[in-house]
């Protein structure tokens, strides 16, 4: 994690936000290729099937490329534990992967730092993630049920890798390049960017989904699921719920526009 940090620190301005301090990452230029994913959320097999068509898409695409993934890699799909390993490993051949924080991310961390936030995660339906760190229905249910939370975290603790925790820990909550805006949730309309708060960039739904208003440059999201992605000159969704329809989104960033890819 220490590398992923100088790689970035390297890349990219890196600053404290404002309000509530979570790094953002923010960058004077933009690379010729870009793509953005949507959630994840356990959905591994589909994520590794778009990296290969990313990947295919690409290649004849000369210079620098970066993969945004949009956060919320836990939680309602099967395989969490074996995501966060994938995303912690090498990226692909030719790439750059920036992960950015989702509220399902966070709120895991919270956890898994706080017996008091325990049970607000576990009462997102975590089965499937607990389940994913080899965790049976005995060890399951000792952790979602009832006892001192401190007990509890005690054991699921003994579960979830240090450096699933590390990463975790480091993700930023914003990456913006000249013209886009990259974040999981969105952003509040008339709060300039560098002052918009930690919990709006991941938990922001209607006062953004519904506002028209140009925040200066397009901001793609994940954080609301649609059966479609949904593109406007203002934002781009790309949650297509992957957990429930097997789909996984991204969209291609280049000088040419926007294109949509999965």
């Amino acid at each position: 994690m220490a590398r992923l940090s100088s790689l970035l620190g390297n890349l990219l301005g890196r600053v404290d936000g404002l309000r509530n301090g979570l790094p953002r990452l923010i960058a004077a230029e933009r690379p010729p290729l870009i793509y953005a994913v949507g959630d994840v959320h356990g959905c591994l097999d589909p994520l590794k099937a778009l990296e290969a068509r990313i990947l295919a898409d690409a290649a004849d695409i000369s210079g620098e490329k970066w993969l945004v993934m949009l956060g919320d890699y836990v939680d309602r799909g099967p395989l969490s534990a074996q995501v966060l390993d994938h995303l912690i490993g090498a990226p692909l051949p030719g790439f750059r992967r920036i992960c950015l924080r989702g509220n399902h991310d966070a709120a895991m961390l919270a956890a898994l730092e706080d017996a008091d936030a325990l049970d607000a995660w576990l009462g997102w339906g975590v089965e499937p993630t607990l389940a994913s760190y080899d965790m049976d229905p005995a060890e399951i249910g000792s952790v979602t049920g009832p006892g001192r939370a401190s007990d509890r975290l005690q054991l699921l603790r003994m579960f979830i890798p240090d450096e699933h925790v590390a990463f975790l820990r480091e993700l930023p909550v914003l990456l913006s390049v000249p013209g886009y805006t990259f974040v999981h949730a969105g952003l509040r309309p008339g709060i300039a960017i560098e002052r918009q708060s930690d919990h709006d960039l991941l938990w922001i739904r209607d006062e953004f989904l519904k506002a028209d208003h140009d925040f200066g440059a397009v901001v793609i999201h994940g954080h609301t699921p649609a059966d479609e992605p949904f593109l406007s000159a203002r934002r781009v969704g790309i949650d297509t719920a992957c957990f429930a329809s097997g789909r996984l989104t991204a969209v291609r960033v280049a000088d040419d526009g926007l294109t949509l890819v999965g």
